[in-house]
């Protein structure tokens, strides 16, 4: 995509640029018009100094000093008016060929500009770091541990491949070096016994927001929806509150659950349910203008009121709306509502410049749940976030673009936009995402599969969103 075609989003409007000649059609003789130009300049010149030579001789007063006095004052006056005419002409000869310069460069094709190439940096660095590994007891597995660049010996995880999948549909399987069907069936043979999937530090206990991440990577790759119905009831079975109190109170959780089942399941029951919790689980904010915002809990403690889990939240309800309306119910209608006022939450961040403020702070938390063999003991999912990708998720959304334009704050979405996307941009480095580029992490996962997914999912988002036709 060029830059030509990248405006500088939807909500300017741009003047019609002039039409560009058809592929078929001649383009204009520039050198024969500037000769032509030249030559009528010369001769107009001429005429001019021998029209003003003539006019002063026959109107100067014969009581001049002769007629020489004559000739040489109406001559000097007439070669100058020669020399301005030349030279008018002259610079409008120049300014001729400047302009047949000018239309054969914009004719000539755009220079791409760097996305291209961060895509196909990214898919680089997945071709050759993708694991392929023979399992005795689930076969062959085909994709990616956690993080890129793991120092211990890689093996494909759910969380990784769904991810990898994530992105391959999203760039469009460039060649056949990646099969989508072998990501695939590899996400199928790392389910677990009991049905499910799980993240690698939860062992064996299926958890609905690695499920429902795996089940939505599923459905976009066009897996059977039987095969995937099962595997949704599954999930929505133990999502409750009496058999899953933390997930069902974290901000986190729910959103992820919900964003999945809506890609896998969209008539599903549960969906209403979880747009119901989200929604209550809202929290109003003093500090801006007594807005409704989230935290990374629905219940109390709800936790402090947070740009991430309130983007999160906006993506998740945005994404409801279109699924199943938000008209002729009340339940909707107070999702609708608490969706309008995170976004404008969103857009009220009071620091400033937004490519660095703390609005965009990456951010880690846990999600603890009592273990299923020992109640006593917790089993502990540390989750890191990347909250300037999901802030410019959240201001993509069509929702945001409506409140903006309907309230007068194109500005402010535009430069929180832009400062997001920057902060995006900023963290990759040749297509692949880093966590903690100020080498604070010393885990050895500083490259996260979900974090590259994240960032080429803004990137490319913003990059649809901006696109203007060339001279649109």
């Amino acid at each position: 995509m060029s830059q030509q075609q990248l405006g500088r989003g939807p909500l300017r409007s741009r003047r019609p640029g002039p039409a560009s000649p058809a592929p078929d059609e001649e383009p204009p003789d520039d050198t024969q018009q500037s000769r032509f130009v030249g030559w009528l300049g010369g001769l107009g010149a001429a005429a001019a100094g021998y029209g003003v030579f003539q006019f002063l001789f026959s109107v100067l007063p014969p009581s001049m000093d002769g007629p020489a006095a004559r000739y040489l004052i109406s001559g000097i006056s007439g070669l100058a008016t020669f020399v301005a005419a030349w030279l008018a002409a002259a610079l409008l000869r120049a300014r001729t060929a400047a302009g047949g310069r000018s239309r054969t460069v914009a004719a000539g094709p755009a220079a791409p500009g760097p996305l291209p190439q961060v895509f196909a940096s990214a898919y680089a660095a997945l071709v050759d770091q993708v694991s392929e590994v023979a399992d005795p007891q689930r076969g062959r597995l085909t994709g990616w541990p956690h993080s890129l660049g793991e120092n211990s010996p890689s093996r494909p995880t759910p969380v990784g491949t769904a991810y990898g999948l994530h992105i391959m549909l999203d760039l469009g399987v460039p060649d056949g070096r990646l099969s989508t069907g072998d990501l695939v069936d590899t996400l199928w043979r790392l389910r677990l016994p009991d049905g499910g999937w799980s993240a690698r530090s939860q062992g064996s206990q299926a958890r609905p927001e690695v499920t429902a991440l795996v089940l939505g990577a599923l459905a976009r790759a066009g897996a059977s929806p039987e095969r995937l119905a099962a595997e949704v009831d599954h999930c929505v079975n133990g999502f409750t509150r009496q058999l899953d109190r933390p997930g069902r109170e974290s901000t986190h959780v729910v959103t992820t659950v919900l964003r999945g089942l809506l890609r896998a399941a969209p008539r599903s029951a549960t969906l209403p349910l979880l747009r119901e919790a989200l929604a209550d689980g809202a929290i109003s904010d003093r500090r801006r203008d007594h807005l409704r915002c989230w935290g990374y809990r629905l219940q109390p403690p709800y936790g402090r009121p947070s740009p991430l889990h309130t983007a999160q939240a906006v993506v998740a309800l945005d994404r409801a709306a279109r699924v199943l309306g938000e008209d002729g119910d009340a339940r909707a209608s107070r999702a609708r509502t608490a969706r309008e006022e995170g976004i404008r939450w969103l857009l009220s961040c009071p620091d400033a410049p937004h490519d660095t403020c703390p609005d965009l702070e990456e951010l880690h938390e846990e999600v603890r749940r009592p273990r299923t063999d020992d109640p006593s003991r917790h089993e502990v999912l540390s989750v890191r976030h990347f909250t300037a990708s999901w802030l410019v998720r959240a201001l993509l959304t069509p929702g945001a673009l409506e409140i903006a334009r309907a309230e007068g704050l194109e500005d402010e979405w535009r430069v929180r936009l832009d400062g997001a996307v920057a902060a995006v941009w900023a963290g990759q480095r040749d297509g692949v995402w880093l966590w903690g580029r100020g080498g604070g992490d010393s885990t050895g996962l500083r490259r996260p599969m979900w974090m590259t997914y994240q960032g080429l999912s803004a990137l490319r988002a913003h990059a649809v969103w901006t696109y203007q036709p060339a001279g649109g």
